[in-house]
């Protein structure tokens, strides 16, 4: 991990160490704030200038036309000015242009992130007719999410991909947009491909659910079992609440089996090296797992087990493959943020404040400033922190745009 991760440069919180940033309330400073949104304007620019070499064709959230969208989108609900709104049409209208039309059903890298970017788009614009052609459209890949057995279940290309566009379709528009039937039937066949899986390798004693993504049990959040599992764990999205108990919490109890005397986890069961400190493999993503599997269950183990995680993040989450949301510092960052709103301790606020980009206003910044970080710390910048984070909900992994796992 050493290797992989830049030294970080900052004290660790003491108690006495965050007035630069926010106040005893958790209320960011006004000098902390404008440093946020100082930033956000500047990679937004920055931004906008490489998308002129950007490729045409993309029209994923994950690295196309429609996260570029979501972003605008977030923008718009933070400070409420309509040019990012139109900024978000124009560029998820682009995405709509390029869909793949493929059997390509997820949020971050199919066709049903798009659409459901668009239809929150178009609901903002208050342009219903469009917004319910995104439905619809969306609602048309749910057979084919529910029944194929060719489909994974990860989060990236498999069925956790589309429960997580119904879901954000449900959160955008309205919960009678989607029906419930509909994302219970994903999580149901979820949990039937877990368990035949777990069966046909033998471990549904250690393991009742298993799941493989390119012939490997992947762990982390965006290709395996904690991303699974979190929100297999997200209240009604499993038609029947025993499978919670018989067959989700044992699961969680396995992966937490597997956690590195570091506090890290594996990027695949099996794997012993501990290097990977990304929210796609490691404990940047697990962390949001042990943070539900303690709402849900209420075992302290989990909570503990997530403390661990944002130590290992600290350390070691200053990546130098970048600052990127998936595998880079920013979307990092984001695991101290879930934290703090779970536990409400000011330390991981300020460990989160420390990494956001703008650094603190007297001290230098590390090379990790990123236009996602910015945007998740000054999310309501002008008001308290408490409600940005509540606003946040767990600290969306990925988010991508927010980064995304969350519901």
């Amino acid at each position: 991990m050493d290797t992989r991760a830049l030294k970080n440069p900052y004290a660790d919180y003491d108690g006495t160490n965050a007035g630069a940033v926010f106040d005893s309330h958790g209320k960011l400073t006004e000098e902390f704030s404008h440093a946020l949104c100082g930033k956000i304007k500047e990679l937004l620019a920055v931004m906008e200038d490489g998308l002129r070499a950007a490729d045409p064709r993309d029209c994923t959230v994950y690295t196309g036309w429609a996260g570029v969208s979501l972003l605008y989108l977030q923008l718009h609900d933070v400070f409420r000015d309509p040019s990012f709104l139109q900024r978000a049409l124009e560029h998820v209208s682009r995405g709509l242009k390029c869909l793949t039309r493929r059997r390509d059903v997820t949020f971050l890298c199919g066709d049903a992130g798009p659409l459901a970017v668009a239809a929150a788009v178009y609901h903002r614009l208050q342009r219903p007719a469009e917004a319910d052609e995104c439905v619809t459209r969306l609602l048309r890949y749910h057979q084919a999410a529910r029944g194929s057995a060719a489909l994974p279940d990860e989060m990236l290309y498999g069925r956790m991909g589309y429960l997580y566009a119904l879901a954000f379709v449900r959160r955008q528009l309205g919960e009678e947009r989607v029906p419930l039937e509909y994302i219970q039937q994903i999580s149901d066949a979820v949990l039937e491909s877990g368990e035949r899986f777990s069966r046909k390798i033998r471990i549904q004693n250690q393991s009742p659910l298993m799941f493989e993504w390119y012939q490997e049990q992947y762990v982390g959040a965006a290709h395996g079992l904690a991303g699974i599992y979190y929100f297999l764990m997200q209240p009604g999205l499993v038609s029947r609440p025993e499978p919670l108990q018989t067959l989700v919490k044992p699961s969680v109890d396995h992966v937490c089996r597997l956690r590195f005397p570091s506090g890290n986890y594996p990027p695949c069961v099996g794997d012993e090296r501990d290097l990977l400190v990304h929210w796609c493999h490691g404990a940047p993503g697990v962390v949001y797992m042990l943070l539900q599997a303690h709402q849900v269950f209420g075992a302290p183990q989990y909570l503990e087990d997530a403390l661990r995680c944002g130590e290992v993040v600290w350390r070691y989450g200053l990546l130098k493959k970048g600052y990127g949301l998936c595998h880079g510092a920013a979307g990092n960052a984001y695991a101290f943020l879930a934290l703090y709103r779970r536990t409400q301790d000011p330390k991981h606020l300020y460990r989160a404040c420390m990494v956001s980009g703008a650094g603190r206003p007297d001290t230098r910044s590390p090379p990790l400033a990123a236009s996602a970080s910015a945007v998740a710390l000054t999310h309501r910048c002008v008001f308290p922190v408490r409600r940005l984070v509540h606003e946040l909900r767990e600290a969306r992994m990925p988010n991508a745009g927010h980064a995304v796992l969350a519901v």
